[in-house]
């Protein structure tokens, strides 16, 4: 159909030669020249328009599903006492890009912002430290000395500084990516971690991708475990970070 067109433009061009003087003659080229050059400025505004409201269309349906999953989180009455001491923490560890949405997200998936929560396995206060675990952050952070999981305080700053630990040892594609292995890893250790990246990579699967290719692996927990785990990352990334975000929290980790 176009090869027609343009056939029927020239010899319609062609046709008019007949039809106008000597001097029009000469310049028919220059103005098919012309014609042919605002056709093409009119497709590529064409393609420039269809592309803009493609990323408008992207961007209004990614921000709705963000306002649904907060619709779908109610943020525990308890939390607004802890609000400024996280924000002060988080700073305090991570400087002040610190994703304080998804550390509000983590507490609140933990303990419901409970200091007094305790789980059946031993896991205790706001952030759900294992005694062990607590003995041993005073490696990860000197200030957390004296072990104290059940102070707020103490809890809190365990909380940064152990996903900032976690952070430096894991890779992603991108931040939502590695944020993902950093909380994956923070509920039930590095270690698992690290022997679901290798399988996936040993399997054809992204290593470096969470969701969709290593959290479809299982290198040997139980399937309490392994579900638990798989739910963790994406209650807080996919669900929960944003209510805190859209409470005015802070900044959380968006998908790339």
């Amino acid at each position: 159909m176009g090869l027609y067109c343009h056939k029927k433009f020239i010899l319609t061009r062609r046709w008019s030669l007949w039809l106008v003087g000597p001097e029009e003659r000469v310049s028919l080229p220059r103005r098919i020249g012309r014609d042919v050059g605002c056709f093409v400025a009119e497709m590529a505004f064409e393609v420039a328009k269809f592309l803009a409201i493609a990323v408008f269309v992207f961007l209004f349906l990614t921000q709705c599903t963000a306002i649904k999953a907060s619709a779908a989180t109610t943020i525990p009455r308890g939390a607004e006492q802890y609000r400024a001491l996280l924000i002060r923490t988080a700073h305090a560890t991570w400087g002040l890009e610190a994703p304080i949405a998804v550390f509000a997200a983590q507490v609140h998936t933990e303990s419901r912002w409970n200091t007094n929560a305790q789980s059946p396995v031993g896991a205790v206060g706001l952030a759900q430290f294992m005694p062990a675990t607590a003995k041993w952050m005073p490696q990860v952070d000197p200030a957390l000395a004296g072990p104290a999981p059940t102070n707020p305080g103490w809890a809190l700053r365990g909380l940064a500084s152990y996903n900032l630990w976690l952070w430096q040892r894991v890779q992603g594609e991108n931040d939502f990516e590695r944020m993902a292995f950093v909380l994956s890893a923070y509920n039930g250790g590095l270690g698992w971690v690290q022997r679901d990246k290798t399988l996936a990579k040993q399997k054809g699967l992204n290593p470096k991708r969470w969701f969709t290719s290593v959290e479809t692996v299982n290198a040997g927990r139980s399937k309490a475990s392994f579900t638990e785990n798989r739910n963790y990352p994406r209650l807080i990334l996919q669900e929960r970070q944003h209510a805190y975000v859209q409470a005015g929290w802070g900044r959380g980790v968006p998908r790339e």
